[in-house]
């Protein structure tokens, strides 16, 4: 491990908050692994060991339902962490995870979390913001597939990406479509309509690149009535 790959780590809701010393002692036994794309990082049901946080590139979270169609649980990239409350629950990934592109992460032992919180209470406040974080975010993509339609979920996802501007911009799409779709509980299909459905809206897509005529005008449109 070097020093950028410390400094991200320590960027994270997990360790941002943690006194600097602790923060040095946690990340004492973390690994440095790298995934090519697609390549597995853990499966559902194996032993969650590990607290993992995205150096580098895109990975996702994912369920296989009966029928056999994948259901993306959440994407996560630099600076962000997860498998964070089973692992250290020392019990077992209820999802798989996968990369999405090369993909560079840190494993931190969750053992040694663990024991380091035994020791030093206060990095259980740290531990508990980050879970607190991942619930939030999993509150929010039910209430959104709940209560909004599928275009209102692609503008939704769209101004997320915008940076808090509030007029004309262009941004970048920050993986493919598939993955984008399975995020956001559609398939390709629906997307593509979705987005055809925008236009009036002032949406244009080219390639991995979007254009968005009027920002205020699309978070409009985007909230719940």
């Amino acid at each position: 491990m070097n020093a950028d790959h410390g400094a991200i780590a320590r960027r994270t809701l997990l360790l941002r908050n943690c006194p600097a010393g602790v923060a040095d002692e946690i990340l004492s036994c973390a690994e440095i692994k790298v995934f090519q794309r697609g390549e597995r990082i853990f499966g559902a049901g194996e032993p969650a060991r590990a607290i993992h946080v995205v150096l580098d590139g895109w990975a996702k979270l994912f369920t296989l339902t009966a029928g056999g169609t994948e259901a993306v649980v959440g994407v996560f990239t630099r600076e962000q962490s997860f498998g964070d409350a089973a692992a250290l629950r020392e019990d077992v990934y209820p999802v798989s995870a996968e990369a999405v592109t090369r993909c560079e992460l840190m494993a931190i032992p969750a053992s040694h979390v663990v024991e380091i919180m035994r020791r030093q209470p206060e990095v259980c406040l740290a531990v508990l913001s980050s879970t607190l974080f991942h619930l939030r975010a999993l509150v929010g993509q039910v209430e959104s597939l709940k209560a909004r339609n599928g275009s209102q979920r692609v503008a939704q996802f769209l101004l997320s990406l915008t940076s808090g501007q509030t007029e004309r911009c262009e941004v970048e799409l920050p993986h493919d479509k598939s993955l984008i779709a399975g995020r956001l509980g559609m398939n390709p299909e629906s997307l593509s309509r979705a987005f055809a459905r925008l236009k009036v809206r002032g949406v244009e897509v080219l390639g991995n690149t979007v254009q968005i005529r009027d920002v205020a005008d699309l978070a409009r449109f985007s909230e719940v009535e």
